[in-house]
């Protein structure tokens, strides 16, 4: 099947993504379109938080382009980050966490 261009969610093209100018990942191309679904594996400190951090905009690309469809910007996108030491004892269950991701969209 052909994909359009504006089907386009998530682009990557000859991406380099790290911290401070430093590439843990290089030369990264793929892209999805709508209706398609990815996985993201790979072993510690290969780069899985840093990609999606990136795609998020949390993190800017240290080279290459990465672009997100204009639906995709604004909060369209939920992230639960991975635990830290600091919130084992964090007083919310995962349910409670993911729903209040969704408070301002039930009150408006």
């Amino acid at each position: 099947m052909e994909q359009k261009k504006e089907d386009c969610l998530v682009s990557c093209v000859d991406a380099g993504l790290g911290y401070e100018n430093r590439a843990i990942i290089e030369h990264l191309d793929f892209s999805v379109h709508r209706g398609e679904y990815i996985c993201v594996v790979g072993e510690n400190g290969s780069g899985k938080s840093t990609l999606i951090r990136t795609l998020l905009g949390l993190l800017k690309p240290v080279s290459g382009k990465v672009e997100l469809a204009p639906s995709l910007h604004g909060g369209a996108i939920g992230y639960l980050p991975q635990q830290t030491q600091a919130q084992k004892h964090f007083p919310a269950s995962v349910m409670e966490v993911v729903l209040s991701g969704f408070q301002n969209q039930m009150h408006g």
